[in-house]
């Protein structure tokens, strides 16, 4: 078996453990004729072209997935070879979903092909199905090795998590996610017990700006930490994924020297008055530079492409957890003393059963920035990171600029609604290009859970995006030679759960000035809040896409607030730290913390908490309570 294409065939065992169990019945009977079957994860194809890993929703699903985000251009194929058991006949099983289904949209854009040697099968997927499930892909007589791939058709966001071959035509495999979980483990010959992947003094879990300066802080100061992010790169929504450009003050007194690992990291890229930098090239967040500042600690081990599963917890305190590589789907168990949710969605908290609130109502949306390129400006097209690149500068020498843009029936239906970018609508004090792209207000899932319901977030803000676009394009004829040209499939957000601490903060004690003795961090921005844009609700109510901020007197407090370390470590799981959007405070408390310099800042003073712990063998809440001056002191330089 080829373990590194995640590709094997073995006997009835693996079957009936995906056919939900061995009490389950295959169509009409209880006995399968074949167990001879061939099952590729997409994740594990030799090469992914021009399809996308994401593994958002991970969780929910049990595996990552391809995806085709090609902006209306269809992707390069994903491609892998496989080598069946013995000649015949196979039925086809596809792991895929009409992504639009949800909104009974018409049209289907999510569409792709299965091609066998080179030869596309007759279905063709993405077409059926408002949930994940195995589409029938019909059969087909194959022998030997095989290529096979995965072909695009739209550019509009296509997206498979699996490929089977069974020679028993009549086996329908389980949508059990648990299941399909044991039969991957199962074909694969993964241990039932997790690697050991070693012991540290501080883990971190999040690869965010706070989980990247968190990790580097506690290890300058002679801890051995550990840092897990599931993603390829650092930096999380300052990453070149997602693009939000980092904001808040750094290095201010009386604590002058915190913030000096953020600007460490960060590009010295200074930001103009009025200078919009959410979204733009990724050299911009080099992401590169993050990633050999942490290489380069030795004593950080860093577990990259890494998610949090499983969170081992006795006597309220956290000893391990478990992480699985979303390509592999291999687990590892790390142990620790201490711990630092850096994850945004309090993953470790939650797990851990530390106490949080989270209401999925009102929230705060996710946005998936996005940005647009002028083809016949041969400076942009250069810098284009389009897939399909060489295409795009051949056609620009010659003179070819014009970028027409599907219709998009599936899309939002905007072509008589006003909306950000069109003509005439001004917003926030922008009109065109500048207030249609790259821009933080195109965000959505208010009240949908930013946790469990993050594709179909991040979707809807695919469907504003292509909507607008098309309207832009098609109905109103402007921008002739313009096209997207970047955006981010990664969701940025807002809002999720908040892990409670001894103290929980409000947007009342940043107005009031309110002063702690253990005030750590500054925090610089405004009680910034976001709801839905009334001027771009009607006929979209429940499914909005434009948002609005608080802004006004009501929601200023000053140039600056110190924010107290007690906000930083959980108030009943006794070794966990938290740094980001996932700290102790209220909603409106969130509003001034969560940007990301500001988050930055709370890891590295949790960086320094934790040396201090480990020193002393004492808990988060300890160093407070005696041993205030000690982190004083390191927060002095």
């Amino acid at each position: 078996m080829n373990r590194r294409n995640f590709i094997g065939y073995m006997g009835n065992t693996s079957l009936v453990l995906l056919s939900g169990g061995l009490n389950s019945v295959f169509a009409s009977s209880n006995k399968l004729k074949s167990g001879e079957f061939v099952f590729v994860e997409a994740e594990q194809f030799a090469k992914h072209g021009g399809w996308n890993l994401d593994q958002q929703s991970m969780d929910k699903m049990g595996s990552p997935y391809l995806l085709a985000h090609g902006l209306g251009i269809p992707v390069e194929d994903a491609e892998t070879e496989l080598e069946f058991p013995s000649a015949g006949t196979y039925r086809v099983w596809v792991r895929t979903k009409d992504w639009v289904a949800y909104w009974k949209a018409p049209g289907t854009p999510g569409k792709f092909q299965l091609l066998v040697n080179h030869k596309p099968l007759k279905e063709t997927f993405g077409t059926k199905g408002v949930d994940w499930h195995w589409h029938d892909g019909g059969t087909i007589k194959v022998s030997g090795k095989v290529k096979l791939a995965l072909h695009d058709l739209t550019g509009f966001e296509g997206r498979c998590e699996a490929v089977l071959f069974c020679k028993d035509i009549d086996f329908k495999p389980s949508n059990d996610v648990a299941a399909l979980t044991k039969f991957r483990r199962n074909l694969l010959g993964l241990p039932d017990q997790p690697d050991q992947g070693g012991s540290f003094n501080f883990i971190v879990v999040g690869g965010g700006l706070a989980g990247t300066c968190a990790a580097i802080a506690a290890a300058r100061k002679g801890a051995k930490v550990a840092l897990v992010q599931d993603r390829p790169v650092l930096g999380g929504n300052g990453s070149s994924e997602v693009r939000v450009w980092p904001e808040g003050h750094t290095n201010k007194q009386p604590y002058p020297h915190i913030g000096d690992i953020v600007n460490e990291i960060l590009p010295k890229i200074e930001k103009q008055k009025g200078e919009v930098l959410n979204g733009v090239e990724a050299s911009y967040y080099d992401d590169a530079l993050k990633l050999a500042i942490v290489k380069k600690e030795p004593n950080i081990t860093l577990f990259i492409e890494q998610r949090a599963i499983e969170v081992k917890v006795a006597d309220s305190k956290i000893n391990a957890i478990v992480i699985q590589h979303i390509r592999t789907a291999r687990h590892t168990i790390i142990e620790g003393k201490y711990f630092a949710d850096c994850t945004g969605d309090a993953v470790i908290g939650f797990k851990a059963g530390a106490d949080y609130e989270y209401k999925v109502e009102n929230l705060m949306g996710s946005s998936n920035l996005f940005s647009v390129l002028d083809a016949s400006n041969s400076e942009e097209v250069l810098k284009c990171e389009c897939k399909d690149k060489s295409a795009l500068a051949m056609k620009t020498e010659i003179g070819e600029y014009a970028q027409p843009f599907p219709r998009c029936p599936w899309a939002l239906d905007l072509k008589d609604k006003p909306f950000p970018g069109r003509k005439g609508v001004a917003t926030y004090g922008k009109e065109g290009l500048q207030s249609f792209a790259n821009s933080w207000y195109w965000e959505s899932g208010f009240n949908k859970n930013q946790v469990t319901e993050i594709e179909q977030i991040r979707d809807h803000n695919f469907r504003a995006m292509y909507g607008a676009w098309d309207v832009i394009k098609n109905v109103d004829k402007m921008y002739p030679n313009h096209r997207l040209g970047w955006s981010a499939f990664i969701a940025g957000k807002r809002e999720s759960r908040r892990l409670m601490g001894d103290v929980i903060l409000d947007a009342e004690d940043f107005k009031q000035q309110k002063k702690f003795e253990d005030g750590c961090f500054p925090c610089s921005w405004g009680v910034d809040l976001h709801t839905p844009k009334k001027e771009f609700l009607k006929g979209f109510e429940g499914m909005e896409f434009i948002a609005e901020f608080t802004r006004g007197k009501e929601y200023e407090y000053g140039n600056l607030y110190w924010a107290p370390y007690r906000v930083l470590y959980s108030r009943n799981i006794k070794n966990l730290f938290m740094a980001g959007r996932n700290i102790s405070v209220t909603k409106t408390g969130l509003g001034p913390v969560r940007v990301m310099r500001t988050c930055g800042m709370m890891g590295e003073v949790v960086g320094k908490a934790a040396s201090i712990c480990v020193k002393k063998n004492i808990t988060p809440r300890e160093v407070y309570e005696k041993h205030l001056d000690q982190l004083i002191g390191l927060l002095k330089g």
